[in-house]
């Protein structure tokens, strides 16, 4: 990755007191050095946002009681934020993302993009036409081995891609998690008006849909999609089974849920070809696998000397030293902050093939959420996914 002088200033909304997945932005933002977090709207209540700023070093003058009253003063300042990092729950994005856009600033954003295929479209149209860079945290594809991987896969390591298959087969909320009186990342992710009724498609799916379509490099064109509700009392679906079928011809599968009783993070992907098949695992992050039809597997390690540049652009340290999910996320935020400073001085640059992803990875997101949902909706019928011009 290459280096600039002056750090991206960075404001926050979201990622007060009990906030969970702040954590992991808060650390990829610094790791690299490229980012000052200057400003912040950390609670919709002032007190625990002010709580908040102080516990990260923000000068109180600069934590405001909304993101809207952040977003104006801060493009007002001489010295104000550059870019936001927004990590509030799904419902939120959009109304916080806009208001951002519209001022002229940055956005670095949790996923999903929105909770809706309109207003995802919305935010795409606003950061092409304001010429911002609009990053979506989608971290998992930020590892380096699932880049070497889609960078093999585009080379045709593993020849014509016949299958994907995809797990995010998570155990967090197996038990009734959101009766926890402390548990505030249950509270909202089981809560339909903050995480959608189909809140593990927002939640997880999302990401596996991401990561299967980024190291495959295939557009799904039609998926058939069940969706159930394990835990009893539940108010949002909280496990899925989704068919797919890709350009192309290739078939592949989805299992997605947050219910797996015993599993850790779940997250795995296998792309098949019909030269090669490999396999990425989130749990051992710093391997990929390579499998042949003569009975050869190949296990290649983060910092290993045959990689290839995509892989090695991701890697701090070198071979025997692993690198995984905080890592994952300063990649992303790395690769960002090169765009944003480049935008001091000339328009938004191109973001390269397999750089990080943008609002136009969170429209397919959303595109392929409703299309789960409306399929499920229909019994499991066929639904096609329309191309869409981004």
């Amino acid at each position: 990755m290459k280096s600039f002088e002056q750090p991206i200033r960075i404001g926050m909304v979201g990622g007060g007191p009990g906030a969970g997945i702040a954590t992991a932005h808060r650390a990829g933002l610094r790791m690299d050095g490229r980012y000052d977090l200057v400003a912040g709207a950390f609670s919709r209540d002032l007190d625990k946002s002010r709580q908040a700023g102080r516990e990260l070093g923000v000068d109180e003058s600069r934590v405001y009681a909304s993101y809207e009253d952040m977003a104006a003063a801060e493009a007002a300042r001489e010295d104000g934020i550059e870019a936001v990092a927004v990590v509030t729950p799904n419902a939120s994005h959009h109304p916080v993302s806009k208001v951002f856009l519209e001022h002229g600033i940055h956005v670095i954003c949790d996923k999903p993009l929105t909770d809706d295929f309109d207003k995802a479209q919305e935010l795409h149209r606003l950061a092409e036409a304001q010429g911002l860079v609009f990053t979506l945290t989608h971290n998992y594809a930020s590892h380096a081995m699932v880049r070497e991987a889609a960078r093999r896969v585009r080379r045709g390591d593993l020849g014509a891609i016949r299958m994907v298959q995809g797990e995010f087969a998570s155990g967090w909320a197996a038990g009734e998690v959101e009766s926890e009186a402390d548990n505030k990342q249950a509270a909202w992710r089981t809560d339909p008006d903050q995480a959608g009724e189909a809140s593990v498609i927002y939640d997880l799916g999302t990401h596996i849909h991401h990561l299967a379509c980024y190291v495959s490099g295939l557009a799904i064109e039609s998926l058939a999609a069940d969706l159930s509700t394990v835990v009893p009392n539940r108010q949002v679906y909280d496990n899925a089974n989704v068919m797919l079928r890709f350009a192309g011809g290739a078939r592949g599968a989805l299992w997605i849920t947050m219910a797996a009783t015993g599993a850790e993070h779940g997250l795995r992907l296998r792309v098949v070809g019909a030269k090669a098949s490999l396999e990425w695992c989130h749990e051992d992050p710093h391997h990929l696998q390579l499998c042949y039809p003569d009975g050869r597997r190949e296990v290649l390690a983060q910092g290993g000397a045959t990689l290839s540049t995509d892989a090695e652009a991701l890697t701090r340290i070198g071979l025997g030293h692993p690198e995984g999910f905080l890592e994952s996320f300063a990649n992303i935020y790395s690769e960002a902050a090169e765009a944003i400073a480049a935008t001091r001085t000339d328009p938004r640059p191109a973001r390269a093939a397999l750089a990080y992803p943008s609002t136009a990875d969170g429209v397919l997101g959303l595109q392929f959420v409703a299309a789960v949902q409306e399929s499920a909706a229909g019994d499991g019928r066929w639904i096609t996914l329309a191309p869409i011009d981004l």
